[in-house]
């Protein structure tokens, strides 16, 4: 199971603030890094993403800003994504399309764009399964660490995701990705909530979840 860390501060959005406590080293950085690596240094093309070759995550560190909400990507608590699609791309620079929150950015963008006929070619979030992410407890609450290196990130159809849990992203009630299931339920054992996978994620269900919190 893995290690984590819990902190406080004063700034509830922010990923730079607050007292830490850490949960789990990278899982094989050296694999994943040798892949990734040139192209999270490089960044998303559009030709990456309209070839048979599916593009691998890139770094989403250096000021990137939320295509959804503008808000800069790694400033802020939760979990990053990172979609690409085939023949669209998002406004202001190529693929792929980048967000600093799951919940209020990369899927109410992606359910947008999917209704007006956009074909996403991968689509990537954090993965806490890989990460040594930190818990910060701040104003009574509690947020989980951001991470925007290319090698944090997995394939988002393949994730566990924990919902209803006590703890927060920077934009309040988020899902949390796991690669491991059994991470996913430790989690919800620790932390409350439940699990729900990519499929059950649909536009309806995620409007009744953000009216709850």
């Amino acid at each position: 199971m893995p290690r984590h860390t819990d902190t406080a501060s004063t700034r509830p959005c922010t990923a730079d603030s607050g007292t830490r406590h850490t949960r789990r080293r990278f899982l094989g950085v050296l694999g994943a890094g040798a892949v990734v690596g040139l192209t999270g240094c490089l960044g998303g093309n559009n030709a990456a993403a309209d070839s048979t070759t599916k593009p691998e995550p890139i770094d989403l560190s250096g000021g990137k800003q939320d295509d959804h909400g503008g808000m800069v990507i790694g400033e802020h608590f939760g979990p990053n994504g990172q979609v690409f699609y085939r023949k669209h791309s998002p406004e202001g620079h190529d693929n792929p399309a980048w967000f600093h929150t799951l919940s209020m950015g990369l899927f109410p963008y992606h359910f947008e764009r999917t209704r007006e006929g956009w074909e996403p070619v991968a689509i990537y979030v954090t993965d806490y399964s890989r990460v040594e992410y930190e818990l910060v407890s701040e104003g009574g609450e509690t947020y989980i660490s951001s991470h925007t290196a290319a090698e944090t990130f997995g394939d988002a159809t393949e994730m566990t995701y924990v919902v209803e849990s006590e703890i927060r992203g920077g934009m309040g009630r988020e899902l949390l990705p796991f690669s491991s299931a059994d991470d996913a339920n430790s989690f919800v054992t620790e932390y409350g909530g439940s699990a729900v996978s990519f499929d059950e994620v649909t536009s309806e269900w995620l409007a009744e979840y953000l009216d709850r919190s």
